[in-house]
């Protein structure tokens, strides 16, 4: 019986595949997907995107989500949410913007106030939130003042009810 055995794992053992049956590849392991790929977040990856004001002397708690699409879901404190459709030239300025942003090298926390009545300009896409200051995100200033001041709160001239 010890023989028997010595013959069957011998012929197991061949990997040159020059002698017996041939063998079947076995697939290589770059043909699965890895964490690393599936879950970074790459550089010009920002809409959907939220915009949020806090805080501040008035007490802001307003919030702007955009989607690809280009509609804007506008809330505030105390005020109906409202839908509205984007200028195509702001959806435009601020597709761009977001899309110049490292999204992957910001971290995912919550902005805090530096000092009584602090208001807070915020930006979050790909799950991470930034200050508006922050220099990561310095191309979306701009066009996240004018969104704030002539688009979407209330609905202005760049920002149609829908």
């Amino acid at each position: 019986m010890t023989v028997t055995a010595g013959l069957v794992l011998s012929g197991c053992g061949n990997e040159s595949g020059s002698a017996g049956s041939p063998t079947t590849p076995m697939p290589s392991a770059p043909t699965l997907p890895t964490a690393s790929v599936t879950q970074s977040t790459p550089v010009g990856a920002g809409l959907p995107l939220t915009v949020s004001r806090t805080g501040g002397f008035a007490g802001f708690d307003d919030r702007v989500q955009i989607s690809p699409d280009g509609v804007a879901t506008v809330s505030g404190r105390g005020k109906e949410t409202i839908r509205c459709k984007l200028d195509p030239s702001l959806l435009a300025t601020i597709t761009a913007a977001a899309q110049q942003v490292d999204w992957a090298a910001l971290v995912a926390t919550k902005p805090t106030t530096k000092h009584p009545d602090d208001m807070i300009l915020a930006v979050t896409a790909n799950g991470k939130t930034a200050r508006i200051e922050d220099p990561k995100v310095k191309p979306l200033a701009a066009p996240v003042n004018k969104l704030l001041t002539e688009a979407a709160i209330p609905p202005g001239k760049l920002c149609t009810k829908i």
